[in-house]
């Protein structure tokens, strides 16, 4: 009977559960919805943004004038990896896979001689780039007291990384991400902030419209830490909506293995139950034999 009843309190723990995972599964679709608008609506944004700085990049070249975010220092020594994961767990393998990106990126710079600084935003990507780069981990940006993210959230990172940029720390920022694709699909990314980098094609519409004042350098002056804010938010944004896609389809697996759990052992407990039923019988038939 102790095995009965262990099968029962073990069928009583995966139904509660199965609950958790139900009520967490229908969380994160509620937020999946508003991240995923948020995601979506700023994606035009950010891509016209480019394409401007772009046009105006194409115009500046490569003049003495031109800003230093644009430039660089002319060396790529010393790498700023910024590392964008969650604050909280249970969602797949969305904050390994970020990870894993970096991990590789940093090994292959540390393989040439390059040195590697690592900035994390999320906790959990901090907690897993510490067993293996922990030397390397240079700050933190703690996002857990977020309820909803906004510019000024990347305008905080932006200003530390600039500052840092400023200051001579390091040469290359490169921001690491997941996009999202869909509930099931979330693609970590690798993308250099500074120096800026422009995808080919994006000044094609943007060089020869447009006579600016005052001259192209001073525009882009201003408009390249905005880049980094902006590349910064999006990539936010891409990884709240990836976030919580992985969890409702992280959740929803655990839902139907919970199910299937529950199934299995409940026709282990009634086998289990017929054959403790049978040997009672067997009992009591053959004592009554016996008198």
């Amino acid at each position: 009977m102790a095995n009965l009843k262990d099968l029962k309190n073990r069928i009583s723990s995966v139904k509660s559960t199965r609950k958790i995972t139900k009520a967490m599964q229908m969380v994160a679709a509620a937020k999946l919805r508003r991240a995923q608008e948020a995601a979506e609506m700023s994606r035009p944004y950010a891509e016209r943004f480019n394409a401007v700085m772009a046009g105006l990049a194409a115009s500046v070249g490569d003049s003495d004038s031109a800003p230093k975010l644009l430039t660089g220092t002319g060396s790529d020594k010393v790498n700023l990896l910024i590392v964008m994961t969650s604050e909280r767990g249970l969602c797949g393998g969305f904050n390994t896979n970020i990870v894993k990106k970096a991990k590789v990126h940093a090994q292959k710079l540390l393989g040439v001689g390059k040195e590697v600084k690592i900035l994390t935003v999320g906790k959990k990507g901090r907690d897993q780039l510490r067993r293996d780069f922990g030397k390397h981990l240079v700050g933190h940006v703690d996002l857990s007291e977020v309820k909803r993210l906004s510019y000024a959230d990347a305008q905080g990172i932006a200003k530390d990384v600039l500052n840092r940029f400023d200051a001579g720390e390091f040469d290359v920022a490169t921001l690491f991400f997941a996009e999202f694709v869909n509930v099931v699909s979330q693609v970590p990314q690798a993308r250099q902030i500074i120096p800026a980098t422009f995808e080919e094609g994006e000044a094609d519409s943007a060089s020869t419209l447009f006579d600016y004042e005052p001259s192209e350098e001073a525009i882009l002056a201003d408009l390249l830490p905005r880049g980094v804010a902006t590349a910064i938010f999006s990539g936010l944004l891409e990884n709240a909506a990836s976030e919580q896609g992985a969890r409702m389809s992280a959740m929803d697996n655990a839902t139907r293995n919970a199910g299937e759990m529950i199934e299995d052992l409940t026709i282990e407990y009634n086998r289990s139950r017929q054959a403790v039923i049978t040997n009672e019988l067997i009992e009591i038939i053959s004592g009554a034999e016996a008198l």
